[in-house]
């Protein structure tokens, strides 16, 4: 059966270095989402996200979508297609809401990451040090998406697995304990 792990939790959690980490010892491929906000440094379009106009966003069919912090975000049914042409096992970054979407969707094929930290001013410092401006941080901290994906909503309490990322060497233990859960003949 082919499995989407979603990656979810408050910016700033460490949801893209986890993606990141699945990639590159795990070889498994990151669905690319689609975003109408504006390239960090170092980003590139179509590797980290694909960049759109909010003309061309609509043009795409999305399994899900949201606006956050003023900027909108999508995964389309093309962009998973072509993640599962690549493998069995493919990561995705969203959301709290996303993830509720692709669980309702997709049910026994997804496997929830929430990740969380300790200590919120983690968090704000995470944003600093990966580039972000200033005023996004504090657009993203004070928006009401930012408050709701500290916390694992109630639908997701039952299939989710809870990952403080404090420590990344604990992290990325557990991380290889649930990638052995999931493709226990590859290791």
């Amino acid at each position: 059966m082919k499995h989407v792990i979603v990656i979810t939790g408050a910016t700033g959690t460490g949801k893209t270095t986890v993606s990141t980490y699945l990639k590159s010892k795990y070889q498994i491929p990151r669905i690319i989402t689609h975003t109408t906000r504006p390239k960090r440094p170092g980003e590139k379009n179509g590797v980290d996200y694909y960049f759109e106009t909010p003309e061309s966003f609509s043009q795409n069919h999305y399994l899900e979508s949201v606006t956050y912090a003023g900027y909108q975000y999508g995964s389309s049914f093309e962009g998973l297609q072509r993640a599962f042409e690549k493998a069995d096992l493919v990561s995705i970054v969203l959301d709290t809401k996303g993830a509720e979407t692709y669980v309702q969707q997709l049910k026994e094929q997804v496997v929830v990451l929430f990740l969380t930290v300790s200590r919120a001013t983690t968090l704000h410092e995470r944003l600093r040090d990966r580039g972000d401006q200033i005023e996004m941080i504090k657009s993203r901290i004070k928006s009401k998406e930012y408050f709701r994906d500290l916390f694992l909503p109630a639908d997701l309490k039952k299939v989710a697995q809870v990952l403080q990322n404090d420590d990344w060497n604990q992290t990325q233990d557990k991380l290889d304990e649930l990638v052995a859960s999931l493709q226990p003949s590859s290791l």
